[in-house]
């Protein structure tokens, strides 16, 4: 096992679900392969099968929102809290 491998296999002090919705917050609606570049950025290893777990898991929290613009390409956002619901 290369030395290039191990690294890329260490824990983040940060879990990718928490990045995730800090990007969706500070951007707003993406779709699926802005957000997978964005999360790039420090996540290196990350793959698509990685991020669907984590939007996954986001969603069934019910902390997100994903729906299919295209064949392929998905449009994820936050939901919006219950506060700002009955705020309007």
């Amino acid at each position: 096992m290369s030395v290039l491998h191990v690294a890329s296999k260490t824990w983040k002090p940060h879990p990718l679900y928490t990045a995730i919705v800090e990007i969706l917050e500070r951007k707003g609606p993406l779709n699926d392969a802005e957000l997978l570049d964005l999360v790039k950025q420090d996540y290196e290893a990350i793959g698509f099968g990685d991020l669907n777990k984590a939007l996954l898991k986001l969603e069934v929290e019910g902390r997100i929102y994903v729906s299919t613009l295209t064949k392929g390409k998905r449009r994820v956002e936050l939901k919006k809290q219950k506060e700002e619901q009955y705020a309007h």
